[in-house]
């Protein structure tokens, strides 16, 4: 058993499909949302129907506020080192800290000759790596004197100014899988980054790896504990248990425990573009992996135990009672302006007696909550720009910009709230609630039909009311000084938006919680 003892971090890897830019920005806001770590992408220059991987990176670090960014991994012959050196340590400047480094080597040379890179043998390009790792060291390296000075083979920089340095330690992390490259990330780099559909063996293969990126580190006079070992990993959720990373979140849990205990892996990066995988890995997995290792770390050998308690947790079930508690509604009205009669909204039948809510099932209710306390949130910052607005503080045109990145305004109503934290990627070209969520509902319980067909009722009406507050800021850039339509509008969002969400917690969280929102999921 390797445990490297590294914290745990989680994060995705997306496709940066050029034919649909706002679906990757979207997954990777979502992958912000749901708490992973870190968003990673692909990097083929040479690729034309893909988009480019630093652009799609500084786009989203202003896009977002907490997640990391990497690329997964850079491709080294067609990006020169000190101007990828500058590049990273500046986005990381601007972003307080949220930039890794992920190198490749490079791989497919015929499109790379034919972008312009140099094609290399497998040894030159094992040397090309070393030298260009040298030389982003020594610019990012700001505290030493003179210039920068690498007089290698395919870099070499004769005193090029060192700077600017980078605001936190960035990881450099390689993506490797032959020897000598392995060597190599246990010589220089901060971080093993290979992909578990390249192992042959599977997960058997890490071992033998690892113990080459030990070599390496040891033949340099480093602590192979200071290299950190992350891994790409894809699979599928399933109801049922058949192969590895393929089954229900608590096999993931058990497997990923595992890689990090007996491995050493430290870093899991999930390699999908479906928002419900991603949810399902961030909020589910990734907690319950945290926790395993962090008690079998405080108490060895307590893993199988936990494992086991987990097993027996799910098989019996849980409590009859439901923990989530529906939000409810203020019952304060800002105006008279009333779009729809709440007396005659359909209630939802009532759950049948004895129904046991599983801890999965308890988080599946819980999560609609979760997204209504966003758009609550949203909706005070919306108030507060308003404010914002008649203060002189901030302008109406600035104001719409704000408002048009919110998840409110992105999020498409017909398909329901419910979506909005987690699926704005899916929902214009999808309709993940309309294909998926409210067919499944209405399969599963069919006394849902009039509540489902209440809540896309309104969802209808929550877009016009949303459309109606950004036409009421073009107003006002029209005509500026008078706030008389634009706090109208406000105020009926304001009215309208609490209404219905207490209404669809009243009535959704409890059927959610009981059937999830897809087959076999809970």
């Amino acid at each position: 058993m390797t445990d490297y003892g590294h914290e745990l971090i989680f994060g995705g890897f997306l496709t940066p499909a050029a034919a649909d830019p706002a679906r990757v920005v979207a997954l990777a806001k979502l992958c912000e949302q749901v708490g992973l770590d870190l968003a990673t992408f692909q990097d083929h220059p040479y690729q034309p129907n893909l988009l480019d991987t630093w652009t799609l990176m500084s786009y989203l670090a202003a896009a977002t506020s907490r997640i990391r960014l990497a690329g997964n991994v850079l491709n080294l012959p067609l990006r020169q080192p000190v101007v990828l050196a500058r590049s990273v340590a500046s986005l990381d400047l601007l972003t307080g800290g949220r930039v890794e480094l992920g190198l490749g080597a490079g791989a497919f040379w015929e499109a790379i000759e034919a972008a312009g890179g140099r094609r290399r043998t497998p040894g030159q390009a094992v040397d090309a790596l070393d030298e260009a790792i040298r030389v982003v060291r020594e610019v990012w390296a700001t505290d030493r004197r003179g210039m920068v000075r690498v007089d290698g083979e395919h870099y070499r920089v004769v005193g090029a100014k060192r700077g600017p340095a980078p605001a936190h330690e960035v990881g450099i992390w390689v993506g490797a899988y032959k020897p000598r490259m392995l060597r190599l990330v246990g010589r220089a780099a901060d971080g093993w980054l290979p992909s578990l559909a390249y192992l042959p063996k599977g997960p058997a293969e890490l071992a033998e790896l690892n113990a080459l990126v030990d070599d390496g580190a040891e033949a340099a006079g480093r602590d192979p504990r200071s290299v950190r070992r992350l891994l790409n990993v894809s699979g599928r959720f399933t109801p049922s248990r058949s192969g590895f990373l393929v089954g229900p979140p608590e096999q993931w849990v058990e497997e990923l425990a595992g890689l990090a205990l007996d491995h050493g892996t430290s870093g899991f990066v999930l390699a999908a573009d479906d928002p419900t995988a991603i949810q399902l890995f961030a909020q589910e997995v990734a907690p319950a992996v945290r926790e395993l290792v962090a008690a079998e770390r405080a108490e060895p050998g307590s893993r199988a135990e936990a494992v086991e308690e987990q097993r027996e947790a799910v098989q019996a079930g849980g409590p009859t009672t439901l923990a989530v508690t529906a939000t409810p509604d203020p019952g304060v009205r800002l105006t008279d302006h009333q779009l729809w009669d709440e007396s005659t909204r359909p209630a939802a039948p009532p759950p049948p007696a004895g129904h046991v809510y599983t801890p999965h099932a308890q988080a599946v209710g819980a999560h609609l909550v979760d997204v209504h306390d966003h758009l609550r949130q949203e909706l005070g910052q919306v108030r507060d720009l308003l404010e914002q607005v008649r203060r002189g503080v901030v302008s109406a045109g600035a104001a719409r910009a704000v408002l048009n990145e919110m998840t409110m305004r992105q999020n498409n109503w017909t398909l329901g709230a419910y979506c909005a934290a987690y699926c704005t990627a899916v929902t214009q070209h999808h309709g993940l609630e309309d294909n998926m969520i409210f067919p499944h509902l209405r399969r599963s319980d069919p006394g849902l039909g009039p509540v489902l067909d209440r809540l896309a009722a309104e969802h209808v009406v929550i877009h016009d009311v949303v459309e109606g507050v950004d036409r009421a800021l073009v107003d006002l850039i029209q005509n500026p000084g008078d706030f008389t339509e634009l706090q109208k509008a406000v105020d009926v969002l304001t009215d309208t938006l609490r209404s219905h969400l207490s209404y669809e917690e009243q009535n959704m969280v409890e059927p959610l919680a009981r059937y999830g929102f897809y087959a076999g999921q809970v």
